[in-house]
């Protein structure tokens, strides 16, 4: 896939999925543009000397102006990939309000003010483009969701989001899809659940393979997709 010269914003790129999805890119091509809030996330970025890569400090992606100026800055953006969110596992008797409303903002209002920011973004271009979500297998399989209902809830809403965005674009040339991965084989997720089978798990990479067709050139005709990526678990 061939991504020479375009510009890709990938939110949560400092993240284990981001690293993998960053690297494929700059194989292609891409010139990544990576938001980030945290110091130490920028110290430990394997690429963050890279020619091809502009890491982007303090942007919260929770709030509509810093995400407006972040794709303000990108010039004739080609692809938004959003990785950003967060997971929480707790009965729904012991999870609050304020738990609830962390998994929206971390989840679905991040994704859907990347989404917004890269249509205008694309719109003003007049180029088209490419828009990836991140749900998750929860998102398609709600009985799956048991135990992590306030988790559930916000990557169906992104899954939805994808789905009803993806109609509303197609005419500008924008496809909109979302990945939606199982447990994902992490050093974290490992730590997290020792005595798993690591090897059923899919790994960043071959999640990160899906993401660039999605939000390549080459793809010219998936929009809509919520694509289960789950590799043998």
């Amino acid at each position: 896939m061939d991504y020479r010269d375009r510009h890709v914003i990938i939110t949560g790129g400092t993240g284990a999925l981001g690293i993998a999805v960053v690297g494929a890119l700059v194989t292609a091509g891409a010139v990544c543009h990576v938001p980030y809030v945290h110091a130490a996330e920028a110290d430990r970025f394997p690429m963050r000397e890279h020619a091809q890569v502009k890491l982007q400090v303090g942007i919260d992606l929770t709030d509509e102006a810093a995400v407006a100026r972040l794709y303000a800055g990108v010039p004739n953006l080609w692809a938004s990939i959003h990785l950003a969110g967060g997971f929480a596992m707790s009965p729904i008797g012991e999870t609050t309000k304020a738990d609830l409303m962390k998994q929206v903002d971390l989840n679905l209002v991040t994704a859907f003010l990347s989404c917004r920011a890269a249509v205008n973004a694309m719109t003003r271009t007049g180029a088209g483009g490419r828009i990836v979500n991140v749900a998750a297998r929860p998102a398609l399989e709600w009985r799956a969701g048991a135990g992590m209902a306030a988790y559930a809830a916000s990557k169906a809403a992104v899954a939805a989001l994808t789905a009803a965005l993806a109609e509303e674009v197609v005419k500008a040339g924008i496809l909109v899809n979302a990945v939606a991965p199982s447990i994902m084989d992490t050093p974290a997720n490992r730590a997290a659940m020792p005595k798993a089978d690591y090897s059923a798990w899919p790994k960043v990479e071959e999640v990160a393979a899906t993401i660039l067709f999605l939000a390549a050139p080459d793809n010219k005709v998936t929009r809509g997709g919520v694509v289960p990526v789950y590799g043998r678990s």
